[in-house]
């Protein structure tokens, strides 16, 4: 199962039940308790951003520009990461957050 979840992390636990043939309830047991994982739920879809958004990504991309422009050493102190952990709407209920 540890395999089927290496090769894609996205994965339904309906579809790692279909196959490694085990019923959902044996494979969410063995995902959550021993294998000690959680679901979690994030989307960052850029192809429905807002214009608004859009513009957002934009000027501050511009800023960011800028500013390596006038301080060559700005990029040392950047600590990168996943983007999908950089979220600018925050929904309000978890209608909007399946959106």
């Amino acid at each position: 199962m540890k395999a089927v979840l290496d090769s894609d992390r996205r994965l339904s636990v309906r579809l790692i039940a279909d196959q490694v043939g085990l019923p959902k309830s044996i494979v969410h047991e063995i995902v959550t308790t021993e294998l000690q994982m959680q679901k979690v739920c994030a989307k960052l879809v850029p192809k429905i951003l807002t214009d608004e958004q859009k513009e957002n990504r934009v000027s501050t991309s511009h800023k960011l520009l800028d500013r390596v422009r006038c301080d060559p050493d700005f990029l040392e102190q950047v600590i990168t990461g996943d983007e999908t952990w950089v979220f600018e709407y925050d929904p309000e209920t978890n209608r909007q957050s399946s959106e």
